[in-house]
């Protein structure tokens, strides 16, 4: 057969396995979102402007973006459990780091590199979870175990403000990184336990050492780009610059995959319309919830006048919503096929964003919430089937690959997005506020509706991006390698739950 990685999974072993995987996936999304709630605090402790302390959620979010490919790569070399298990070591070191090492050495400057880090041991664990499901878990289980690690990452990246503005707030912003450590532990621990040794299938004297220093500039350029485009002003030097750069850089990463033998990311696999399609479908139900994830607290605060804490209870409806969709489309995955699940959850997720755009200033909180829960609902039917589809679509030797590139397609896009829809809220709202000549002496029920209307703007396009992506859906045809099919790999998996 060739396969890279032995299955092993001893008998009894197939929840512990999910769930040490599922530790790993949510502590990384977590930390990719609670340390923002924290920024104005960190800023007060080090008497840095708010400028300078955004680097302490951008270090973290461009080291995984550069990485994230990379240690997908050399998963493949090496075995999954080595680079787990270092990258969890990694991860819970750089936590420790960022809690204790800034107020110890009284430098800020030290918590941005802790950051920078810790992002290293996040990218090793988010790129390779997918490819742990596949490898590990019998194809009968494989919807369940999907269902419930995608659920949990994105339940991860859904509740970090929440959990980091508690610890913030009643203890301290250390404290958002110390949580990590105690998981950390017990997370290598377990792992050590329950993940089948394995080894790489590859030599790593032909690793694309090129294409790795391509991927992790060009990507570590483009999120500097869209992170801090609006800060520094999208015509400044450093801006533009690295505008060129990302183009220029990722132009020759392509260029370069194209014509090494043993490349990091295997471009001729996107020749496959369905695996094209389904890759899509992922990037885009990311960069439209961050939309969605990044504007209603805002909407929330400033049109509805809810306080914090308020707002935060009536946005974990979308977490429960998500998590429950998940958890359903895992059961469902076996008995209809991964296309009528993506298909429905289309039509869901579109219902959901077009009722976000009849959202006023007199918009009932039921309403509201309503709204919250379909989405969710069809966030969690979607993103489940979708990584099924690309990860079982694929030969097992690009599995740590493509899973990197499924973990890739999570976080790019919503931190992106942020940028994105960012800017359409406050150019739409400046735009419609001259169009209508209102100034700031207006009354506050005119501004209130002028902001209302830069949200309905935004949502708007979350709608179109709603409706792209069931059309999408239609032509998403799910298709499972021979390597999955085989009367000898399906003996190895049997094997493992008798």
């Amino acid at each position: 057969m060739g396969d890279s990685h032995d299955t092993g999974v001893k008998t009894g072993g197939y929840g512990l396995l999910i769930i040490s995987i599922s530790l790993a996936i949510f502590m990384s999304a977590l930390d990719g979102t609670i340390v923002n709630i924290a920024l104005p605090t960190i800023s007060e402790s080090f008497g840095v402007s708010s400028g300078a302390v955004s680097w302490v959620a951008t270090a973290y979010l461009l080291v995984m973006a550069g990485c994230v490919l990379i240690f997908g790569k050399v998963s493949d070399v090496i075995g999954f459990k080595k680079v787990f298990l270092s990258g969890f070591v990694i991860f819970t070191l750089g936590s420790f780091a960022c809690g204790f090492l800034p107020e110890f050495l009284h430098s800020f400057y030290t918590l941005v590199g802790a950051r920078a880090f810790q992002g290293i041991g996040g990218a090793m664990i988010t790129a390779i979870a997918p490819a742990m499901v596949t490898a590990y878990i019998p194809m009968e289980k494989k919807g369940k175990a999907m269902g419930i690690i995608m659920t949990v990452a994105a339940l991860g990246m859904a509740i970090g403000p929440t959990i980091g503005g508690v610890l913030t707030q009643y203890l301290s912003w250390h404290w958002i990184f110390f949580i990590n450590v105690p998981v950390g532990i017990i997370a290598v621990l377990l792992g050590a336990k329950v993940i089948p040794a394995s080894g790489g299938a590859q030599n790593n004297a032909g690793f694309d050492k090129s294409g790795a220093v391509l991927i992790f500039s060009g990507l570590a350029a483009l999120l500097f780009f869209v992170s801090e485009g609006e800060a520094l002003g999208w015509a400044s030097l450093p801006i533009a610059g690295s505008g060129v750069l990302t183009i220029l850089l990722l132009g020759c990463f392509v260029w370069h995959e194209q014509k090494t033998t043993d490349p990091l990311l295997e471009l001729q696999l996107f020749k496959d319309r369905d695996f094209l399609v389904t890759n899509l479908i992922m990037s885009l139900v990311f960069f439209s919830f961050a939309g969605i994830n990044y504007l209603m607290p805002f909407y929330l605060k400033y049109v509805q006048g809810y306080d914090t804490s308020t707002s935060g209870l009536i946005l974990t409806a979308l977490s429960f919503a998500m998590m429950g969709g998940g958890i359903l489309a895992g059961i469902l995955y076996n008995r209809t096929g991964g296309r009528i699940l993506c298909i429905a959850a289309g039509f869901i997720l579109a219902a959901g964003y077009f009722l976000m755009i009849q959202l006023h200033v007199n918009t009932t909180t039921g309403f509201v919430i309503l709204c919250l829960l379909i989405i969710g609902l069809g966030l969690g039917l979607m993103v489940t089937p979708a990584s099924n589809m690309i990860m079982n679509s694929v030969a097992m030797k690009y599995q740590g690959m493509v899973s990197s590139l499924t973990s890739l397609e999570r976080f790019a896009p919503m931190t992106i997005g942020i940028a994105i829809f960012n800017l359409i809220f406050v150019e739409g709202m400046a735009t419609i506020a001259a169009h209508r000549g209102i100034t700031q002496d207006a009354p506050q029920t005119i501004k209130l509706q002028v902001l209302a209307a830069g949200f309905d703007l935004a949502f708007f396009v979350t709608f179109i991006l709603g409706i792209i992506i069931l059309i999408l859906a239609f032509f998403a045809r799910p298709k499972v390698h021979p390597d999955y099919l085989s009367g000898e790999r399906n003996d190895e998996m049997m094997a493992g739950l008798i």
